[in-house]
């Protein structure tokens, strides 16, 4: 295992052979020349700025092993693809990522891949992993939009118990306040378009772990062609220089942000692992060196939630999250929207619901423009009078 590094430091890890550069430089070319070229041979096969990218993923997560995909999506379906097959059981949780959700749900069943659902908790989860022991056990570490906490090291064990394969999504958590792969997970994936490019600019997803898993998945990348180009590679890589500090920034104003709207009119139930009114908080406090950037919160009744998206100036609304412009996004309507009206109504995804991403603008901008936002909406509310 290599060591931990770092973001920082990655600019001094060049490899560049020819010329030495400071900044690890885009090899935009679709082949390579033969023989001595063998190793990349083809674009999709692979690209020198593309493995630099997979080798500061290892640095940072402290991996033997990790590939690189076009999207995290891209990431999630090579890996389950290349790992289940007709007759393998699957484990996953109601509250992740909706498209992760459906995939499983949808494709993989009718693949013949036999995949069971745990409700929100690190308990019932570790109770599932046990009764269904299932092939492999895909979580997000911080669920997605209701920010559950999940218990990485006692799932871990579970896993272990069983012969379960277990793999992380830790997109949410980011490196800097998490890392899966030492505390017991086979795997960990992110949408590196979220926190780790963390500029709003570029696509891409990463997997990180032990060498088989990754190998396989790696695999079905070059099958299904999932691959990421070295323009977006060169981006991650750029946003990484900078993560450490960005994430210091976001996690500081996040707790604030998160503290003033518990204090806010027409909000209610805020929902952010650092409050001690979350039901992960204790876990939180274990497993992650900060509860991160994303804030859940309902809005009341008597305020339309397209009219207060339409209110906002200093932050955007976006489907999207972790870059340096907060964004928030209506579940309901956006990243959760293909789930059914029952699925939604389990996971209590209601109209109301925002999922604030906060980003570098400051937790008193971010709050003010939020206050002025919901009194601005409250002219437009059918609600309004009756």
């Amino acid at each position: 295992m290599r060591p931990l590094r770092s973001p920082a430091s990655f600019h001094r890890d060049t490899e560049d052979p020819v010329a030495h550069s400071l900044v690890f430089p885009i090899y935009q070319t679709s082949s390579f020349l033969m023989p001595e070229g063998e190793h990349y041979r083809y674009g999709r096969e692979w690209n020198p700025t593309v493995e630099e990218l997979a080798r500061k993923m290892d640095m940072l997560e402290g991996t033997p092993s990790s590939t690189c995909f076009s999207s995290g999506m891209g990431a999630i379906t090579s890996l389950l693809l290349s790992h289940l097959r007709p007759g393998s059981r699957l484990l996953i949780h109601r509250d992740m990522f909706s498209r992760t959700y459906r995939f499983a749900r949808e494709f993989l069943a009718s693949f013949g891949v036999s995949v069971s659902v745990a409700e929100p908790g690190s308990e019932e989860f570790i109770r599932m992993v046990r009764s269904e022991k299932p092939d492999m056990a895909l979580l997000e570490s911080v669920t997605n939009p209701v920010l559950r906490v999940m218990d990485i090291p006692r799932i871990a064990e579970a896993c272990r118990e069983v012969g379960a394969r277990f793999i992380v999504d830790s997109t949410l958590a980011t490196p800097v306040n998490q890392k899966p792969f030492g505390m017991g997970a086979d795997a960990v994936i992110h949408s590196a378009s979220k926190f780790l490019s963390g500029h709003n600019d570029v696509i891409a997803g990463t997997l990180s772990g032990r060498e088989e898993i990754v190998r396989r998945a790696d695999d079905m990348r070059r099958n299904l062609g999932s691959t990421l180009d070295p323009q977006s590679a060169f981006l991650v890589m750029r946003g990484l220089r900078t993560l450490e500090v960005r994430m210091e920034r976001i996690n500081r104003d996040a707790e604030r942000v998160a503290e003033e709207l518990c204090s806010l009119e027409h909000v209610r139930d805020v929902i952010y692992p650092g409050l001690k009114e979350h039901p992960d908080h204790d876990i939180s406090r274990r497993v992650l060196c900060h509860p991160g950037g994303v804030i859940t919160f309902h809005l009341s009744e008597d305020i339309d939630p397209q009219a207060f998206m339409r209110a906002l100036g200093v932050v955007a609304p976006a489907n999207t999250l972790g870059g340096v412009f907060s964004t928030i996004s209506q579940p309901y309507t956006m990243s959760h929207r293909g789930l059914s009206e029952e699925e939604k109504e389990k996971l209590g995804i209601t109209r109301g619901m925002m999922r604030l991403s906060v980003g570098l603008e400051g937790a008193d901008a971010i709050v003010e423009d939020i206050r002025g936002a919901i009194s601005r909406a409250r002219l437009y509310s059918p609600h309004l009078g009756q």
